[in-house]
Order: structure tokens, then C-alpha cells, then sequence
């Protein structure tokens, strides 16, 4: 093949690629999962203090931690959930939430002895199943929930939280939602599995109905990229129903 023949060849094949790359970044823009600098509105990150209808922080679970400081560093939270005594029957439950978690963790808080009365959670989310299924736990367990000061509860958290015989959160505790994340690129995997994508949101409303949340608190999570996170601020969580009557 003559050389003027091959560079034609390659200069399509390479216009081609680009336009396939151009595609899928223009489909993560448009839904909002990459934002590059100096297009669009920029989001304010999880450092900025959160008020009434200024909500949404961008999100990155390995670096970013709310505004508010806690009265106790974590530090680095665990890839998988921890379960530690706090005080008495007060224990505390803090990682990331990874596959085969809830039945571990089920296990330990049916042994633990004395029972466990209250969980305090801290967690940046994880995996979404296994949130349901502990979170169904919990409340079989009739044990509390608690979020402190400071401290936060985020992406699939909240269904742990949920989980509460009782639910305490502390008005500058974060408990925030967002979309679940479903693949690099949701693009693709939303084109081919939407039945699957909106059988698992079935499934949250109705764990949320069941758990006694108002299922609307949805909205702000669809509404919301999986590279940010919507922080619900002290009046939607008792609209919600994530706060329960102190007796």
C-alpha cells in the first residue's frame, strides 16, 4: 500500500477514536459525572459549609470530609466496616460498607454480650445491597442509630442509619445521598441494564418505605451525580423521617 495511502488510513482510524472519546465525554458532561474546569457551574466541595438550598459538594469518598471538624479523628476509615465498643451498650460501626459485610457484621452484633443498645455510624457508603441487608439487621436487632457532631454518613450510610429502632443525628452530623454508582461510565451500563438500574431503586424506595423514611428523600439522591453528594440539612431529616421522637 502506498505510504500517502497508510498516513490516510491512520489519520481516519485516529479521528475515529477521537470522535468515539469525544462521545462519551460529552455523555459523562451531560450527566454530570466530569466537570472540566471552566465549563459549566463549578460545585463547591464538602470542606464548604452546607445551608438550606446550597447542598450539593462534589465528592471524592478517598479525600474529602465535611466542613465541620469531629471531636474525634477517625482517621482514615477502614475498606471494610469495623465494629468497636465505644461506652456500655453504645458500640461504634465505621468503615466503608464492601460485599459480605452485613452478614459479618450481622453475626457480631448478635453475639456481642452485653447486647448492643446503639450504633454510632460513620462511613463514606459502599456497597448498596449490603447497606439493605444490615440495615434490615439493625432494626431486626432493635438497636439505635446515632450520628455525632462533626462526624458523617454518606452515599449508601443512609440506609444503615435508616435501619434504627431509634435515630439520633446531631444537627452538624452529614448524612447525604446521591445517585448510585453503577460503572465507569454510566452511559453504557444505563443503556443496556435500565431494567436492572430501576429494579434496585425499586427495591431502596421500598426498603425506605419499610424502615418508616419518606421514599421522596429519593429525589435528592437521583438528582444527585455519584461524584457529588447532596448533604440533607436538620429539616429535611426529621421531614424524612431519619429522625425519630425522643420518648
Amino acid at each position: 500500500m502506498p505510504r500517502n495511502a497508510i498516513a490516510r488510513t491512520l489519520m481516519g482510524v485516529l479521528i475515529f477514536q477521537l470522535g468515539i472519546a469525544a462521545f462519551l465525554i460529552l455523555g459523562d458532561m451531560r450527566l454530570g459525572q466530569l466537570r472540566m474546569p471552566g465549563f459549566g457551574p463549578e460545585t463547591p466541595g464538602l470542606t464548604q459549609p452546607v445551608r438550606p438550598g446550597d447542598q450539593r459538594r462534589t465528592y471524592a469518598p478517598d479525600r474529602d470530609r465535611p466542613a465541620v471538624q469531629p471531636a474525634r479523628d477517625p482517621g482514615d476509615l477502614p475498606d471494610r466496616l469495623v465494629l468497636t465498643p465505644e461506652s456500655g451498650a453504645t458500640w461504634r460501626l465505621e468503615g466503608e460498607i464492601a460485599e459480605g459485610d452485613a452478614t459479618r457484621i450481622a453475626d457480631m452484633l448478635a453475639e456481642a454480650d452485653p447486647a448492643i443498645e446503639t450504633l454510632i455510624l460513620q462511613s463514606p457508603g459502599g456497597t448498596v445491597s449490603e447497606a439493605l441487608s444490615l440495615g434490615r439487621a439493625i432494626r431486626q436487632a432493635g438497636i439505635g442509630t446515632r450520628m455525632l457532631s462533626g462526624e458523617y454518613c454518606l452515599s449508601a450510610c443512609p440506609y444503615l442509619l435508616a435501619g434504627g429502632a431509634t435515630r439520633r443525628i446531631d444537627p452538624d452530623a452529614s448524612v447525604g445521598v446521591h445517585q448510585h454508582f453503577y460503572g465507569r461510565n454510566v452511559l453504557l451500563p444505563a443503556f443496556v441494564a435500565v431494567e436492572d438500574i430501576q429494579a434496585s431503586q425499586a427495591e431502596v424506595m421500598d426498603y425506605l418505605d419499610e424502615m418508616g423514611i419518606d421514599p421522596m428523600v429519593m429525589r435528592h439522591g437521583l438528582g444527585t451525580p455519584p461524584d457529588e453528594i447532596y448533604i440533607l440539612v436538620p429539616e429535611e431529616l426529621e421531614r424524612y423521617g431519619f429522625v425519630t421522637p425522643e420518648s
